[in-house]
């Protein structure tokens, strides 16, 4: 079965306190622009994440607030900050990377939140029945064109309000030349 691919860059979601901190009290995000994820946004703010060793500027924060604060980054990201973040699924935060983040307002020092996010495929209750992935937590897809190949353990992100899409980092895009919109099939 095929499935849409979304390539994701580093990105944060914070939660309503460290918001604040960030950019200011009472401070809304602004949404730039939609994601395919229903209720989810990319917004207006950035943000600059800063290690010991190095910073990347202009990180995207998305919408909308969440009950943790989570970074996002891939493995070249890790490298040049210095940080070895494990890969894992989002909210799974215990033992991840500490990074500070600094907003136009103020700055956050996590003690935990970096992560690498695992490669997944957010799909519905109906479509895991309708494509027989009962009891199935991970599955591999093949991903076409000059560079294509197979990537395993993608993990199903079962959930009622989702749109069937995987979701890839750049490392994982760019080593195959996969941008969004392109189209992968699943294989068990």
């Amino acid at each position: 079965m095929e499935v849409t691919i979304g390539v994701s860059n580093r990105h944060v979601h914070l939660c309503q306190k460290d918001l604040e901190i960030l950019f200011g009290n009472n401070f809304e995000l602004e949404l730039k622009n939609n994601l395919n994820q229903p209720g989810q946004y990319a917004s207006t703010s950035l943000l600059t994440i800063k290690t010991e060793k190095d910073k990347i500027e202009n990180v995207r924060v998305l919408g909308p607030v969440r009950n943790y604060t989570q970074v996002e980054i891939s493995k070249t990201d890790a490298f040049k900050l210095g940080v070895n973040p494990p890969v894992r699924d989002s909210g799974d935060l215990e033992n991840s990377e500490k990074v500070e983040l600094i907003g136009p307002k103020g700055s956050i020092k996590l003690e935990k939140g970096c992560i690498i996010a695992t490669r997944h495929i957010h799909i519905t209750p109906d479509e895991v029945k309708k494509f027989g992935l009962e009891n199935i937590k991970t599955v591999s897809v093949e991903l076409p064109g000059e560079k294509g190949g197979i990537i395993n353990n993608v993990s199903l992100k079962v959930s009622k309000e989702s749109y069937f899409e995987m979701h890839l980092d750049t490392d994982d895009a760019n080593a195959h030349l996969i941008k969004s919109g392109d189209i992968g099939r699943i294989i068990k």
